[in-house]
Order: C-alpha cells, then structure tokens, then sequence
C-alpha cells in the first residue's frame, strides 16, 4: 500500500503479528500460573502434590485436545470471534478460581476450563497467522510468535509469584482474569483481521493472487479430517512422536515442576520463578533464531541438534542445583533451546500437508506435544511424592530427548511425501 506521500505503508500482517504476539504471551502465562500454585495450594487446603500435578495435567490435556478444534473453528467462524471468545473464558474461569473449595474445582476451572481456553490460543494460532498473512518469512514469523507462547508461561511467573507469596495465591488469579479482559480483549477486538483478502490485500511476499478457501459448514470436519489424514503418514507420527518429548521435557517437567524442585533445594518460589523467566528471555532469542534457520537449513537437522543439546542439559539440572551460577547457565542455556523446535515442526508440516491444512494437522500434533506435557506433569509429582526427589524425572526426561533428537533424522523428506497425498481440497 502507499501512504498519501508516497511512501510505502507498513504491512497490516506486521500489526496483526504484534497483537497475536501479545495475546499469546499473555495467555501462555495465565496457562503457567498452577505452577506457582502448587505449594500455595498444598498449604491451605490439604491436597496432595499428586492431586494438584493430576489437575494441572489435566489442563495440558484439555489444552492440546482443543488445539486442533480451535483451528478448525477459526475456519469456520473467523480468527477474531475464536481469540475473543477464548480471552473471556480464560477470565471467567481464573475468577472463580478464587471462591473455590474442593479439589474438583480446581480440576473443573484450571483443568478443563482455561485448560480447554488457552488452547485456542497457542502454538496453532501462530501457526494459522503465519501461514494466512506471509508467503514470505513464515518461519521468522512463526518463530517470533512460538516465542511469545513460551516465553509467556515464564515472564509473567515472578510477578506471579510475587503476588501469591506478599498477598495470597488468588491474586495471581484476579490478575489472570483482569489482564485477560481488560487489557488484551479490546486490542484483538479492534486490530485482528481473519485474512490480508478481507482488507484487500495478499499474503506477505505472494507474486500472485492467493484463492481464500470457503468457510466450512461443518465445523468440526476440517479437525477430523486433518487426524485421518496424518494418521496415515510416517512423518506425521515421527513428528507427534518427538514433540510428545519436546512438551514432556518443557511445559510438563521443568514449566511445572522447576519452582517446586527450587523449593526442595532450599529457595524461594520467587527464586525458582526467576529462573524460568531469564529461559523466557533468551527463548525469545533461541525461537525467533530458530526459525530464521528453518528458512534456510534442513529442519530435520535443526530438530535433531535441538532435542540432543536439551537432553544433555536437563540430565544437568540436578548436579546444577548445587550452584547458583551453573543454575544461572542452564536457564540460558535450557531458554535458547526452550522451544526451538516449533518452526521447523511448523515447516515439516506445512511442507508436508498443504498451508491450508498446517492450522489443523499441526494442531494435532501440538496436542501430542500436550500428551507429553500432561504426562510429565503428571509423572514427576508422582515421582516426588514417591520417592523424594525430581532427579530420575529430570535424568529420564533427558534419555527421552536423545530419543528424539535420533527420530528427527528419520523424518521422511517433504519433497518424497508430496507425491503421495492428495492435492489440497478445498475445506467442507
């Protein structure tokens, strides 16, 4: 577009990729907030380590489950309404947070509620944007808008934090749900747009007019059919099978399970949350280089280095706890590889499926991503109460990585798999 002086105006997209990164850093920390939660929780009403990592769990589940449904309703009814309608649920379910009682709340509002809410808004969503407003610099894009999802989860826990420890855990949830619809909900109510074609204009980059796709009547049909068609592909389980380890070894293990594992080696959870947003910091960096490299490196080779080096860090982490600088260390270090491995699984996908199809079937396999997460979350409070210690979680977690690091080797070529699936259809 030219301005009335002749020059070039920016590109709405750009606009559109500021807003969807702030909404995606705010609610990945209203997802993260149970892990400052954990011990506030145990003091006041009783519950067990086990049960709160067993409703936590639960939210990564619901978390990953709405994943891919949420991509086919921004199908079916717009990118805007799905943002908007998930914003006021997020709000709705950390308030009554606050009134709670019994151990079944928490697993309805925190489990199943912004559990479910936040999923909307997460890693498909950068997926969706990216692949809707640039056919150039997609994997920067999808690389700066991952970061945001990560990093969210863990810049906002030491205010969090803070707030649970100087004045109680339920401010942490009033402050969820105020920022939710107070502050981000009028911005994506104003700036988001569904498509650059519904403003007149054409993917970042298109040499040539990009045809939108039908909206489809049948809302829950993209989802199902973009799991038929996975689950009929090797790279589609290759790469569900490594982000399984990539959620178990980030969201699940050290998102959740870092604070109270501070907490057992003597420091505070203020301490403990600080950790995790200097990863947050540098994850910004290490995501946003990452998908810089996925224009132009084989991604296959970039997820192997990543899941090898962050195998090798988090067997680190217990002798880490000894020292404050090597705990220093690995929180850059862990931050830098936090989430790398998005953009190239976003590029693989892409590759593989069709652009039109990358919201849905990488939503599928974000959803494995949150297995993993759910199952670790799960796995190491059960672990700890067992047997007084995080160290096999953390040690196996990282044997898991190697795993993953050699399978990502074993994704079949993009350029081999096309041939063999069908041309993109139109959506239902």
């Amino acid at each position: 577009m030219i301005g009335a002086m002749g020059r070039r105006a920016p590109y709405y997209g750009w606009l559109i990729v500021l807003v969807t990164f702030v909404t995606l850093i705010t609610t990945a920390g209203f997802r993260a907030t149970p892990g400052v939660l954990i011990v506030p929780l145990q003091d006041e009403f009783g519950w067990s380590r086990g049960t709160i990592s067993l409703a936590i769990s639960l939210g990564l589940v619901m978390f990953g489950l709405a994943s891919p449904f949420s991509a086919a309703l921004m199908e079916r009814f717009g990118v805007r309404k799905v943002m908007l309608v998930a914003l006021a649920t997020i709000a709705s379910g950390a308030a009554l947070t606050t009134v709670m009682t019994s151990s079944w709340q928490l697993f309805v509002l925190w489990g199943l509620v912004v559990g479910g809410a936040t999923g909307a808004v997460a890693v498909p969503l950068a997926a969706t944007v990216a692949n809707r407003w640039f056919e150039e610099k997609r994997g920067l894009v999808t690389g700066i808008l991952t970061a945001a999802n990560a990093s969210g989860q863990m810049i906002f826990l030491p205010a969090l934090a803070w707030l649970a420890t100087a004045y109680g855990w339920r401010w942490a949830a009033v402050a969820v749900a105020a920022v939710a619809m107070l502050l981000v909900f009028p911005v994506v109510a104003v700036v988001v747009r569904d498509r650059p074609q519904s403003i007149g204009l054409e993917p970042y980059g298109a040499t040539e007019p990009v045809p939108v796709p039908p909206r489809s009547k049948q809302p829950f049909r993209p989802a199902i059919d973009g799991l038929l068609l996975g689950v009929g592909s090797r790279a589609f389980w290759l790469l569900s099978g490594t982000f399984f380890i990539c959620g178990l070894s980030t969201n699940g293990l050290v998102g959740t399970h870092l604070i109270p594992a501070a907490i057992d080696h003597g420091m505070t959870a203020v301490a403990g949350a600080s950790l995790l947003a200097l990863m947050g910091l540098f994850d910004v960096i290490g995501t946003t280089c990452s998908g810089f490299l996925t224009d132009r490196l084989d991604p296959r080779r970039l997820l192997a280095w990543y899941y090898g080096l962050r195998g090798l860090a988090v067997i680190a982490l217990p002798v880490a706890f000894g020292s404050s600088w090597a705990l220093v260390v690995f929180a850059v270090f862990y931050g830098l590889d936090w989430v790398a491995t998005v953009p190239p699984t976003v590029a693989l996908t892409a590759d593989t499926f069709g652009r039109e199809r990358v919201g849905i079937v990488f939503g599928w396999i974000f959803a494995a991503h949150q297995f993993g997460a759910a199952f670790a979350v799960w796995a190491a409070g059960a672990s700890r109460q067992w047997t007084g210690t995080y160290t096999y979680s953390f040690v196996s977690a990282g044997a898991l990585c190697l795993l993953a690091a050699a399978l990502s080797l074993r994704i079949p070529s993009p350029g081999r798999l096309r041939g063999r699936l069908v041309a993109d259809p139109a959506p239902a």
